[in-house]
């Protein structure tokens, strides 16, 4: 009898007459060993690195990198494609993956064939609630069964076999808030933890841990304080209050969700959380007289036997910025200094590298890895940013702050190769004037950050004093290797649009991009060996596995959340249809195949009526404030997945009212507004929308003559 011990955790396994194990079998003794073969988390093991050891695709044969197979994974609410996420997990040949809403997917890894699939019933509704899109960052394998976050809120147990539902438990506490799910869950112990979106949209951000086999609720983690006259839920809830202002516009939430990917060290029995931004984004409103606002952008250390803190670290105190400590952590075991620490890392959006000893917390170096104007360095001493003169402190003019809130590392995962030493980065360096309104309300269903996202290409001249350099007005995004120990960028390639996740392996590097192609670099200089393209603009990061001796590489590939608001023109879903898909490639495959091409669409012919010119400027701020975030702006260059509401057809005109009041359309995902707009409020849009349609119409037929 073979026994191991990790904190809080005995594994003991018969080798002699070992039971066969459910498909779908992980377990901490086979995460402890992982066979390179296989991808067993949404980072390859528990160290989150998003790195495997196979090398059988190396930088001396990856040219010969080559089509294989494709599985759909286009829609499952409606028509409308979403954005895919997810890092597929590979485990004895099968893959699991989750797409848009929480669907699951179970796949023959070596052909692509579908196992099963799980479609979850999703109130369509809660589409409007996502600030980014429905989308899915990825599931959780465990002892033969699957986990799952839908949209709508609920944590999903399946069968890792055939895909049945095994139990289902509602995570939200509050319906009536805009609290979405798009985060993976995480395991940890005897528990899997969950936590959810929605911190744009004002609600109150927390993490809740369940039992892996009954999914009874073992404890809550709310990450900022309610308010204070209702009492504290716990002594973390408690000390965080000391943070705050008791006048904090505690009706907002406050935000702090928790969406990105955790960790877990089963040696330390810690549990590791990323939290997020906060509502609304100016301080001067959510807490007038100031303090950090515990526990705002901070990374978190739990120990998941009875959900109590262990240790934590705000990297953005009294956050203004949307500046999230929710993307993915690393576990990695360096020398710094010639001793041997288990150190966590992160780069979050304000654009520091931290790297942290992972049992206590310590913070061993930060140091800028992007472009960074609001704080020169973070003081060692106290752990906290250093603020330039400004701060870019936008509360009575506007400021240009770099990096921007999509901060310089999003969600995408960054990766890090032991072999090398490096951290590889998607990078971005992008500049943003920052304005708030000079009153503040919070609404329900709505984003509540109190940005003036209208009018900020205005306010660009109100900052051309705060300009250093040319550099501060230019946007730049790259994939960038970063070493932790020496806390320096090593190399730097600018890969025009580089918005996909990293996986690497000893000497390659693989990143997708929004313009559509799968690249593969040198993982020591950084030079681009291969580059396939597929048509569909890639968001997730790959996952590489092996069957009978050879190796796959895995991506999905789909375009959709934040990074179609940019509105970049050179995202391939302008050129080809936005078909979510799983391709995988292998040495000596074919030519991917690529997605139609976008048909362009002729503006119908408006209905005949009046236009009230009186409510077009009200059409018009309501079509910004409620519509453009998923459906763009008009003309040619559509600038959304979604459809282009200045070219509705006659039925669509018909029942115009209908659609927005009444959610007749919620079956395709298309939302229900009548808790936010009213009638007037529906017709001033549908006149804004007919005017441009009007204007649209005559533009082409007079193109056409």
């Amino acid at each position: 009898m073979l026994k191991k011990f990790y904190a809080g955790v005995l594994f003991i396994s018969i080798i002699s007459c070992e039971e066969k194990k459910p498909v779908g079998w992980i377990d901490y003794e086979r995460l402890a060993n992982r066979e390179a073969k296989d991808w067993l988390t949404l980072g390859g093991d528990h160290m989150m690195q998003h790195y495997s050891p196979l090398n059988q695709i190396n930088k001396e044969n990856v040219d010969e990198l080559g089509y294989s197979w494709e599985y759909d994974a286009s829609t499952i609410i409606g028509n409308v494609p979403r954005g895919l996420e997810a890092t597929p997990i590979v485990v004895d040949g099968i893959m699991y993956t989750s797409g848009a809403w929480g669907a699951v997917y179970a796949i023959d890894a070596k052909t692509g064939k579908q196992l099963w699939i799980y479609k979850p019933e999703v109130d369509a509704s809660y589409g409007r609630r996502a600030c980014c899109d429905v989308v899915n960052r990825g599931l959780a394998v465990w002892e033969g069964k699957v986990y799952v976050g839908t949209l709508d809120g609920y944590l999903v147990c399946l069968d890792g076999e055939n895909g049945s539902v095994l139990w289902s438990k509602d995570t939200f506490t509050d319906r009536s808030k805009a609290y979405t799910i798009t985060s993976p869950p995480q395991v940890a112990g005897s528990i899997v933890m969950i936590g959810n979106s929605g911190g744009e949209y004002g609600v109150r951000g927390y993490i809740t841990a369940y039992d892996l086999k009954t999914g009874e609720e073992k404890w809550r983690f709310w990450i900022v304080p309610g308010d204070p006259a209702k009492g504290h839920e716990s002594e973390e809830m408690e000390m965080a209050a000391k943070t705050w202002d008791p006048n904090s516009h505690w009706e907002s939430g406050m935000g702090g969700t928790a969406w990105g990917e955790s960790a877990y060290d089963p040696e330390l029995n810690l549990l590791y959380v990323g939290t997020g931004n906060s509502t609304p984004y100016p301080i001067w409103f959510r807490s007038p007289a100031g303090g950090d606002n515990l526990f705002l952008s901070s990374i978190l250390a739990i120990n998941p036997d009875n959900g109590k803190l262990v240790w934590h670290y705000q990297t953005t105190p009294a956050e203004i910025w949307d500046y999230t400590a929710t993307q993915n952590i690393v576990l990695a075991d360096v020398d710094i200094e010639n001793k041997p620490r288990k150190v966590l890392m992160m780069a979050p959006k304000n654009g520091f590298f931290y790297v942290m000893d992972r049992a206590t917390g310590e913070l061993i170096s930060a140091e800028k890895y992007t472009k960074v104007n609001w704080a020169s360095h973070i003081d060692m001493e106290t752990g906290r940013p250093v603020l330039t003169e400004n701060g870019q402190w936008y509360k009575d003019k506007p400021r240009l702050v770099i990096p921007y809130l999509g901060g310089g590392h999003v969600w995408q995962p960054m990766a890090f190769n032991p072999t090398t030493g490096l951290v590889y980065i998607p990078e971005r360096a992008v500049p943003q004037v920052f304005k708030s309104f000079e009153t503040y309300t919070w609404l329900p269903d709505v984003d509540n950050t109190n940005l003036d996202y209208a009018n900020m290409y205005k306010f660009r001249e109100h900052v051309l004093d705060q300009v250093k350099s040319a550099e501060d007005t230019i946007r730049s995004e790259s994939l960038l290797a970063y070493d932790p120990v020496a806390q320096k960028v090593v190399w730097k390639f600018p890969d025009g649009g580089p918005d996909g996740g990293v996986m690497a392996t000893p000497d390659l590097v693989f990143q997708g991009t929004r313009t559509g192609y799968f690249n593969v670099h040198d993982a020591k200089t950084g030079e681009k060996l291969k580059s396939i393209f597929t048509g569909t603009g890639i968001m997730a990061a790959a996952t590489t596995y092996s069957i009978d001796g050879e190796q796959y590489v895995a991506v999905m590939a789909g375009y959709g959340g934040a990074e179609t608001y940019g509105y970049l023109p050179d995202a391939a879903f302008f050129q080809y249809e936005n078909k979510g898909r799983i391709i995988a490639f292998k040495l000596g495959g074919g030519e991917t195949p690529l997605p139609p091409k976008q048909k362009r669409i002729e503006t119908p012919e408006p209905p005949v009526m009046e236009i009230k010119e009186e409510l077009i400027p009200k059409g018009a701020s309501l079509y910004k404030f409620y519509c453009t975030t998923c459906h763009g702006e008009f003309g040619d260059l559509h600038a959304s997945q979604h459809p282009d509401l200045a070219k509705l057809t006659l039925a669509k005109h018909t029942v115009f009212n209908d659609i927005l009041l009444k959610g007749i359309l919620s079956p395709n995902g298309m939302a229900n507004f009548s808790n936010s707009l009213s009638e007037e409020d529906v017709e001033a849009i549908h006149h804004y929308l007919l005017k441009q349609q009007t204007e649209l119409y005559k533009k082409e037929q007079a193109i056409k003559q």
